[in-house]
């Protein structure tokens, strides 16, 4: 029977398994250490009692400002276990951000990592007068102490919130789990805000159910085994890496972590022999890049061998997914015909992949280990060309597709069926209907309006299924707007769904840009602050599934032409004038003095690169009768254009 709450499940684990490593985490020298599941859950029960002792009661919200440490899920399995929902961010949490989370859900008692967000905290004091109790993983300064004591904030080590709660549970013991028992699976868990650069994030509700109702289904996509280790790198307060984490301990399993750098990470590979490893598209790219870069610096006979091996892996891997059934079917498509046709290609480059096995792929898998069984990838696109070439040589990828609003998965690829070309298949429980999009796709398909699109068809992808979040916080008709009354949740993603109930994503419709690095953007309010500029009237960012962002900019022409005759730039006509290096520089030099750190943006949201466009958008082509970028149109009128952005790049 599936425990009801988090806590729940983490005390039971506990029981069943007190000896087994729960977690390898490194020292301030790089050296692993490890904790059992017998520490770590008396680790939260004394953080718990630690934190009932300071007044957090059941219903409140506490604020958790950190990145990746072995305390973090200590510290929510801690918060959890006294009633209370935490509100978790990042370190790199702009201030503007962060007086807004903090301040609109009240915290009262907030995790701050180290000293630098306690300062974070402490500059912003008069919009969060809220705030009584900060507790940091990492010793602070005298000097902050102070300035915090002045400000009526207590200062405490998380090592002094432990100690409080041995005291507690000596004088009333098992206090923190007579607690842990009154919770309910739909109490709130956390309160995961989407990304915002300006204006209001918002909140999403996810309750303890939302993220145990998924719990079974990894066992039937992951063929997870008793002894399994999980390589970690991602931020664990993304909804992403959080739910794999609770899906680590459900299975009584093992996590180690790492960094989302290369060297480092590969380092790790050899350390702690994984099996498994969650990450996103670029980190994927980036390994395969370096895989690449390795075999070109040996040169001559090693890099014409390796190539040969790859292109004719590529070539069987075709073959045999057509044999076995392993090629989505958008359209009807038999089955028995693929076999046919592909069993004989299949069969006759199976000795040749065999041989590039031994010879070369296993070289290539040694450096993962030798224990590696399958990486998960998720928090955008897979590039066709990554998930290709690593399953080519031998290292299978399972692409999973989700939402914070879905705590977040709503498919995954089978460890044994992984189809290319899709995101996998829907999780047991889940529904998934495919709705014509009323701007664009209705005039095309007329007769499905209104209808749940068949196989094979582009539309707006809905969703309903016990993960689905429990709604925005404090903000009912944002929720409404998404979430209909009886369940029914607007992705705001296009797609497509397969005759096997497997989906493809193929768009959004919403403005979310999900970039390889998995990181979240908002495109509107950069777009806003570069239509500042004297010289940008129109603009439009794209870089859904790249590594970097780029823009469509319309240049305001009036004031781009008087430019030009302030500097002596021949004017020929205005599109070869917005050619000129001098034109393009100025354009580079607004959008970056205007998309920066000192606006408030993050490094990822940066423009890297632009093209200029002649003509304005005009409204019933690129712009709806609201003025409003329409912006998968836009996509596709200028699939030239956008193509030659991110080329090499």
């Amino acid at each position: 029977m599936m425990e009801q709450t988090l806590p729940l499940m983490i005390r039971s684990r506990a029981g069943n398994t007190p000896d087994i490593i729960i977690q390898y985490y490194k020292d301030k020298e790089g050296k692993y250490h490890s904790i059992t599941y017998r520490q770590f859950y008396e680790n939260v029960r004394y953080t718990a009692a630690g934190l009932m002792e300071l007044g957090v009661r059941r219903g409140d919200t506490v604020g958790l400002i950190s990145d990746n440490r072995r305390e973090w899920m200590v510290t929510d399995f801690g918060i959890l276990s006294t009633g209370a929902a935490d509100v978790p961010r990042g370190c790199d949490i702009t201030l503007q951000e962060l007086t807004y989370i903090l301040g609109f859900t009240g915290c009262a008692l907030v995790f701050a990592e180290n000293e630098k967000q306690i300062q974070k905290i402490l500059s912003c004091r008069k919009e969060l007068p809220a705030i009584k109790t900060l507790i940091t993983f990492e010793p602070a300064g005298s000097e902050t102490k102070e300035a915090a004591a002045k400000e009526g904030i207590e200062i405490l080590l998380f090592g002094d919130v432990m100690e409080l709660g041995k005291k507690r549970e000596i004088a009333h013991p098992g206090g923190a789990e007579t607690e842990m028992d009154k919770g309910g699976g739909e109490d709130t868990a956390t309160i995961i805000f989407t990304s915002g650069t300006t204006g209001e994030p918002k909140g999403v509700v996810l309750s303890h159910r939302n993220f145990l109702c998924q719990m079974p289904a990894f066992r039937l996509f992951f063929e997870i085994k008793e002894g399994d280790i999980w390589l970690s790198m991602l931020p664990v307060w993304h909804v992403y890496e959080r739910v794999v984490e609770y899906a680590i301990f459900y299975y009584g399993t093992t996590i180690a972590y790492s960094k989302i750098i290369a060297s480092v990470l590969m380092e790790d590979f050899l350390t702690i022999k994984p099996n498994w490893m969650v990450s996103v598209p670029r980190a994927w790219e980036a390994i395969m890049d370096s895989i690449n870069r390795q075999i070109k610096s040996m040169g001559g006979f090693t890099k014409k061998m390796f190539d040969i091996a790859v292109s004719l892996s590529m070539i069987y891997t075709y073959y045999k997914d057509l044999t076995f059934g392993l090629i989505p079917r958008f359209h009807r498509r038999a089955r028995f015909l693929d076999s046919l046709f592909g069993f004989l290609p299949w069969l006759l480059f199976l000795p040749v992949r065999g041989l590039a096995q031994i010879a070369v792929f296993n070289r290539i898998k040694k450096k993962f280990g030798g224990r590696f069984r399958a990486g998960i990838s998720g928090g955008g696109s897979l590039p066709a060309e990554t998930d290709l070439f690593f399953n080519s040589i031998g290292i299978r990828l399972q692409e999973a597709y989700g939402l914070t609003e879905t705590a977040p998965l709503v498919s995954v690829r089978q460890f044994k069926k992984s189809r290319r070309g899709t995101i996998g298949q829907l999780l047991p429980g889940t529904e998934v209907k495919i709705l014509a999009n009323q701007e664009r796709d209705t005039a095309e398909t007329p007769r499905y309006a209104g209808n749940p699109l068949p196989p094979g068809h582009n539309g707006i992808i809905y969703v309903r299924g016990a993960q689905v979040m429990k709604g925005y916080y404090k903000k009912e008709e944002a929720t409404s707007a998404v979430l209909s009354e009886d369940g029914w949740f607007n992705t705001g993603d296009i797609g497509m769904l397969t005759y096997d109930n497997e989906l493809r994503i193929t768009g959004r419709a919403k403005d979310t840009i999900v970039i390889r690095s998995g990181e979240n953007v908002e495109p509107v309010p950069i777009e806003c602050k570069l239509r500042e500029s004297p010289y940008i009237m129109q603009c439009m960012v794209a870089g859904q599934d790249q590594k970097n962002l780029a823009a469509l900019i319309v240049p305001r022409q009036q004031a781009v032409m008087d430019f030009a005759e302030e500097n002596a730039i021949p004017i020929v006509d205005y599109d070869l004038l917005l050619q000129q290096p001098e034109i393009n520089a100025i354009i580079a030099s607004e959008i970056a003095d205007r998309v920066c750190s000192k606006a408030g943006f993050r490094p990822y949201e940066r423009i890297y690169k632009f093209i200029l466009l002649p003509k304005p958008f005009e409204t019933g082509k690129e712009l709806s009768g609201k003025g409003e970028l329409l912006r998968s149109r836009i996509t596709a009128l200028y699939a030239k254009e956008i193509q030659k952005l991110f080329n090499n790049g």
